[in-house]
C-alpha cells in the first residue's frame, strides 16, 4: 500500500514540477544512434559482457543488448558506452 502511494506521490510531483521522470523515478535513460552507439545513464552495474552481449543491473530488473563485436568506450558507476553493432535491447522485468 506505502509503495503504490510514493508511486502516486513521485508521479504527481514529476508532472507538476515537470521534471524528468527518469531523475524522480529512478529509471534508466538510453540513448540510441542507429544501430552502432549506445548510451545508457543510471544503470546499477555491469553483470555480463561480451563481443556479442551485454546485460545490466537496473533498480528494477535487468537490460539485455544483443549484438556482434561489443567494445566498452566508456564505463562509469552509473554510465556505459557501447559500441558495436546492436541487434536488440531487451528489458527484463523481475
Amino acid at each position: 500500500m506505502a509503495k503504490k502511494w510514493r508511486l502516486r506521490l513521485r508521479n504527481w510531483v514529476t508532472s507538476k514540477m515537470e521534471l524528468p521522470a527518469d531523475v524522480m523515478m529512478d529509471l534508466p535513460r538510453i540513448t540510441m544512434i542507429g544501430q552502432i552507439h549506445i548510451y545508457i545513464e543510471n544503470h546499477r552495474g555491469l553483470l555480463t559482457f561480451s563481443d556479442k552481449e551485454l546485460r545490466l543491473l537496473l533498480k528494477q530488473g535487468q537490460l539485455l543488448i544483443k549484438g556482434d563485436s561489443f567494445v566498452i568506450k566508456t564505463i562509469l558507476p552509473e554510465e556505459i558506452l557501447l559500441e558495436g553493432k546492436i541487434d536488440q535491447v531487451l528489458y527484463i522485468d523481475n
